[in-house]
């Protein structure tokens, strides 16, 4: 099963906006530096957006920008200790799933 071109399109935007700086649910918070110095704070946002993204059984994205939010929420945060995640996360939101395998499968 591949992932369709809904989920790869919405990933992609996201990463995007991530990684230049102009995503808009983080106006006014300076995040790029944590990508040369706190890493794990970007590996948890697309964490938290893999995890909270829903497609229906078509392979289409239902919530990109809830998705965008959740994960967002928790670098604002991160960023801003005033910010608080409302509603906070639950467990399922947060985990960290393990790498895949060294080598490929196929």
């Amino acid at each position: 099963m591949k992932l369709s071109n809904s989920f790869s399109g919405a990933l992609r935007t996201f990463a995007y906006f991530m990684a230049s700086g102009t995503q808009h649910t983080l106006e006014g918070i300076n995040y790029l530096s944590l990508y040369g110095e706190e890493p794990s704070a970007i590996e948890q946002v697309f964490a938290i957006y893999a995890n909270v993204i829903v497609l229906d059984e078509n392979g289409d994205v239902l919530n990109a920008k809830y998705a965008e939010k959740r994960a967002t929420d928790y670098l604002r945060a991160y960023c801003d200790p005033a910010f608080k995640v409302d509603p906070p996360y639950e467990d399922w939101e947060v985990a960290l799933y393990g790498p895949p395998p060294r080598k490929d499968l196929i």
